[in-house]
Parts: C-alpha cells; sequence; structure tokens
C-alpha cells in the first residue's frame, strides 16, 4: 500500500475489542498482538461459516505476513480491522489489510495465503466460486478517481 490508508478503502471489516492483557510495560498494545488483529480481518473473510471459500478437502495456509506498523494503539478501546484482496491467483490470494483505531491509521499488513489439498498437503486451485468472490473484494475506488468517461 503506497497511499495512506482510509477505512472506506476496503470492503470488509472486523473489529476487536482491546484487552488490558494486550498491553506491555509502555502501557501500549504489544506488537505482537497486531499480527492477531490482521489474523482476525483473514479469517473473517476466508472461513465465514455461511460462504466458505475453501474447496472440498481444502484449506488455507499462511505463506507471508509483512507488518507496517504507523502508530500504537491504546487501552481502552477496540480497532477495526479492514481487509481488502489485493490479487487472485491460481491457488494464492494476496491480502491487504490495516488497523485503525478511532479511525486513526494504526498499521498495515500484506499477506499471502494458499489454498492447499490438506491430505496431499500441497496447493490446490482455488475454486472458480471463490476467485469470483474474492475479486468481489477488491479495493472500492474512491469518489477522486472517478469514473472513466468514453471519448
Amino acid at each position: 500500500m503506497t497511499e495512506t490508508p482510509r477505512p472506506g478503502d476496503f470492503p470488509r471489516h472486523a473489529y476487536d475489542k482491546l484487552r488490558y492483557a494486550d498491553t506491555d510495560r509502555l502501557g501500549h498494545v504489544n506488537n505482537a498482538v497486531f499480527s492477531t488483529f490482521f489474523e482476525t480481518g483473514r479469517v473473517e473473510l476466508l472461513h465465514d461459516p455461511a460462504a466458505p471459500l475453501h474447496g472440498p478437502g481444502c484449506g488455507f495456509v499462511i505463506a507471508r505476513v509483512a507488518i507496517d506498523y504507523v502508530a500504537e494503539i491504546l487501552w481502552p478501546g477496540k480497532v477495526d480491522i479492514a481487509t481488502r484482496v489485493a490479487s487472485v491467483g491460481r491457488s494464492s490470494v494476496r491480502l491487504e489489510q490495516a488497523l485503525f483505531q478511532d479511525g486513526r491509521h494504526v498499521a498495515s499488513a500484506e499477506s499471502v495465503v494458499v489454498h492447499v489439498d490438506l491430505a496431499a498437503r500441497r496447493s490446490s486451485p482455488l475454486p472458480p466460486a471463490s476467485v469470483a468472490a474474492l475479486e468481489a473484494c477488491r479495493r472500492p475506488p474512491r469518489a477522486s478517481e472517478g469514473a472513466i468517461r468514453a471519448g
């Protein structure tokens, strides 16, 4: 993500309540907890019981996570976990996520998850319906981007 993200840039949102136990000796939420927040957003997208995205006998495994810490998260409160699909491959999905506290951007992450055949322990092509659902979770256009006008 090159621009500063805004909550409206993301079609999916999950929320976690901050716990006192999430804080460290400096009084802010520990950096390790940020990873857990991002996991919550990924899981809510990929493992929705009403609309699972994995094929029969398959699941998702995480292949990469990169986190950029921007600002502190302070207890008490809640965190908004924003998620969007950046790209969809044959058997993988690249996600972009951002954390917001009270509308303030505090962290960004990029992750890659791979659709795997659980018995074979190998990557497996994403079902076409899952590809369509994931494509629907791309970043909505910003109002400032406007529509492309035909000549």
